[in-house]
């Protein structure tokens, strides 16, 4: 890699493998991973073992409503404005992340896409969250929430959009593509 520093912001909806392909880049190309939920998470867990997708989704209102739409951006902006080689940022899911991250030099966006139905089917065989057991019915509710409204429109503002609906192997293929091309500008 040439750049000192590269900024990859990962953008999906619920189940679409964003937690795998943010993995495989920490793994493969040493990547720096953060999560715009991050700060979230943190909050929840000094009150809760095991918390819902919707816990965070009400936190992420709250915290927007209360301290602005940049909240979260302002909470990764000093582990990105200090690190070297790339840095991941996982989890976009308003306008503003979208736009924290593209404000950076040698910055890209990856939508990592996947049928709904097949997301939905994930999420209820991986158990991660205390609500994933829900019915394919409750899973199209939750995606016309506030913090996942917005993902299908970004997704398709992205720099690039890898397609998950295959096995491990096409998914982390796809991925060693997307870092291929992004080193290579």
């Amino acid at each position: 890699m040439t750049k000192n520093r590269i900024i990859i912001g990962l953008v999906g909806a619920t189940g679409s493998g964003k937690d795998t392909v943010a993995n495989y880049l920490k793994e493969k190309y040493k990547a720096q991973l953060m999560r715009f939920a991050d700060p979230l998470k943190e909050t929840l867990s000094i009150y809760f073992d095991k918390f819902s997708k919707e816990d965070q989704q009400w936190l992420a209102v709250q915290f927007r409503n209360r301290f602005g739409d940049d909240i979260l951006s302002r909470a990764l902006r000093k582990r990105i404005d200090n690190g070297n080689g790339i840095l991941l940022v996982n989890g976009i899911r308003f306008w503003e992340d979208f736009h924290f991250i593209k404000s950076y030099t040698d910055s890209y966006i990856i939508f990592v896409d996947v049928p709904q139905k097949l997301r939905w089917e994930r999420v209820r065989n991986r158990g991660e969250k205390t609500d994933d057991e829900m019915s394919f019915e409750k899973f199209q509710e939750t995606e016309q929430v506030e913090t996942e409204k917005y993902v299908p429109e970004i997704g398709q503002k992205a720099d690039f959009i890898i397609k998950n609906d295959k096995d491990l192997n096409y998914l982390l293929s796809e991925v060693d593509r997307v870092v291929g091309e992004i080193t290579k500008t």
